[in-house]
């Protein structure tokens, strides 16, 4: 998880600062050793660090602070804005050309995800902004770059543009004709890398920029590389002029460094993030609500997003009547575990909730097999036995195993969960909730058994 060990570090310090009344000057200077020592840890570069924590101690130290009623959530609230600010302040979109198409450069050195990424980033602006993507093979060195950019782009339904290897300025050329064309209103063009800068990566790089003008350079870096990372931004940026950072690998990285040091150290914002290996693992940076994650804060407002992309309004109205007349059959249980599934990865989205559930869920995961086991055992059932699963005798359960392979304790097991789920959507028709129940069915607080939960497999039983 990012910023893991910052994030516990940081609440740490916080935790020692709620528990005064007052504050002095004193307890904020020990406050911000403690921050300044939990940033350098983080792999953040010693200038940001030192900058940092000297614009905080000045705010903090003021008298409206430190006379305040609640001092140490004044404190955090500095933090979480220097933090927001350290980042960029703000959401940066990509820029797209006046005139279509728009040519949006990807460069980056190998090893950061970059043909994986080209092809991520356009299935998200496809998505979320209703462009037309032209993918673009330009790495004419590495062995199956191309290949892989057709693979890729294959599994997003993205056309990929290819001329084998011929000279990669002819090809970025001759594919904005062709996007032009096609109707194609954004040219993703997937550059070469090497293992390292040298001489002969800019000048082609240049070469390609003076000949097609792109509207955007965007930089792909490997968060994982921690320092290493800023430094080849740096080095990106003074040679060619990068508009921005897509940062890779940011699920990976449990210090956090390179996020919090790209901005300071190039003056260019990071545009977009890599939170995983699946190819729709990819979402807009918002420095403000990174600063809330790190704080322990949550990020809601992601998380409703993420949701909002995955759910049918239409299924949702119709769940919510069912449950109003409390009528939730096996076939609505079976569609909300394809939506939460569809969702990704269970431990980032525990990662946007604010507070102790969060953290409690930081280690849960979607378990692709027992998930499988559930699909297999539902879909193994008539239409009648899904929408009333009393049909269900012993023979029928003995049917059910034998088609989905599976044993009929498998079939009772489930059988058991959703009747669980039965009882509290029962009372959630009658407004009520279960003591101790987390209020999301299957995540939080609901009944576990044997280690499982509707469905889901824990690395963890929580508390």
């Amino acid at each position: 998880m990012a910023f893991e060990g910052l994030s516990e570090k940081l609440n740490e310090v916080f935790k020692s600062l709620r528990g005064k009344g007052r504050l002095s000057e004193e307890d904020i200077k020990l406050a911000m050793r403690e921050v300044r020592m939990a940033l350098l840890e983080a792999d953040v570069s010693y200038k940001v660090v030192k900058d940092f924590v000297a614009s905080v101690s000045e705010k903090a130290m003021g008298q409206d602070v430190l006379e305040s009623l609640t001092p140490a959530q004044q404190v955090i609230k500095i933090v979480s804005d220097e933090l927001t600010a350290l980042m960029g302040g703000a959401n940066a979109r990509l820029t797209y050309a006046a005139q279509a198409p728009s040519v949006v450069m990807m460069v980056g050195l190998q090893g950061a995800g970059k043909t994986t990424n080209v092809a991520k980033l356009a299935g998200l602006i496809r998505s979320q902004q209703g462009k037309r993507p032209l993918l673009v093979a330009c790495d004419v060195y590495r062995p199956a770059a191309i290949t892989q950019l057709q693979v890729v782009g294959a599994q997003l339904d993205l056309p990929v543009f290819e001329m084998g290897q011929s000279d990669p300025v002819k090809i970025a050329q001759e594919a904005i004709r062709f996007a032009k064309d096609h109707g194609n209103d954004v040219v993703m063009l997937d550059t070469a890398g090497r293992l390292h800068i040298d001489e002969a990566l800019m000048d082609e790089l240049k070469r390609i920029k003076a000949a097609v003008k792109p509207s955007e350079i965007l930089l792909v870096v490997d968060a994982m590389t921690g320092q290493d990372a800023v430094n080849g931004a740096t080095a990106f940026d003074d040679a060619l002029g990068i508009d921005g950072v897509l940062l890779t690998k940011l699920d990976g990285d449990a210090r956090g460094g390179a996020a919090l040091s790209i901005r300071a150290a190039t003056g260019k914002p990071i545009k977009f993030i890599g939170t995983g290996e699946k190819l729709d693992m990819i979402e807009p940076f918002h420095p403000d609500r990174m600063a809330s994650r790190i704080l322990g804060m949550g990020d809601v407002l992601s998380l409703i997003e993420k949701a909002e992309q995955h759910f049918d309004e239409e299924q949702a109205k119709k769940l919510e009547e069912k449950i109003r007349k409390n009528r939730f059959t096996l076939q609505d249980y079976y569609d909300q575990l394809v939506q939460l599934k569809r969702m990704g990865d269970l431990s980032q989205l525990m990662g946007m909730m604010p507070g102790e559930l969060g953290k409690q869920m930081a280690n849960a995961e979607i378990d692709p097999k027992i998930m499988a086991h559930t699909e297999a055992i539902i879909l193994s059932m008539t239409p009648e036995e899904r929408e009333n699963p009393k049909l269900l005798g012993a023979s029928r359960k003995k049917r059910v195993a034998a088609g989905c392979g599976l044993d009929v304790v498998d079939v009772n097991r489930l059988l058991k969960q959703f009747e669980m789920m039965q009882d509290l959507t029962k009372q959630l028709s009658r407004g009520k909730l279960p003591k101790g129940l987390g209020g999301i069915p299957g995540l939080g607080g609901g009944p576990a058994i044997g280690g499982r939960m509707h469905g889901f497999g824990r690395k963890k039983r929580l508390k």
